[in-house]
């Protein structure tokens, strides 16, 4: 297990209502520019561990999640802060990731 979180819907939910930073990174086994992002949104997870809560979503795994959330492609990160959506990212963008994340949770 790294360093990012693997987590249901009802641990996705209570974490996002919280206070703090979380950022979801919706993703399938099949995608291959989730793959390719992965080892990255591991890496920025541990950067930030204890500043922000760096989940792993598989849309597959946890479709209703998914489409309550309105994932239409993948990967899709989400930003949320202090219970509200913030930001939103689609594609294997780990600069730009890692930009927001700093930005949120300093």
């Amino acid at each position: 297990m790294g360093a990012a979180k693997q987590m249901s819907a009802a641990e996705v939910k209570a974490a996002i209502a919280g206070n703090g930073t979380v950022v979801i990174d919706f993703g399938a086994t099949w995608c291959g520019p989730c793959q390719a992002l992965a080892p990255h949104f591991e890496k920025i997870a541990g950067e930030f561990a204890g500043k922000a809560t760096l989940v792993k979503i598989d849309i597959d795994q946890e479709s209703d999640l998914a489409g309550e959330f309105g994932i239409m492609s993948v990967p899709t990160i989400m930003f949320f802060k202090d219970g509200k959506k913030v930001h939103q990212i689609v594609g294997n963008a780990p600069d730009q990731i890692r930009k927001k994340i700093a930005e949120l949770a300093g």
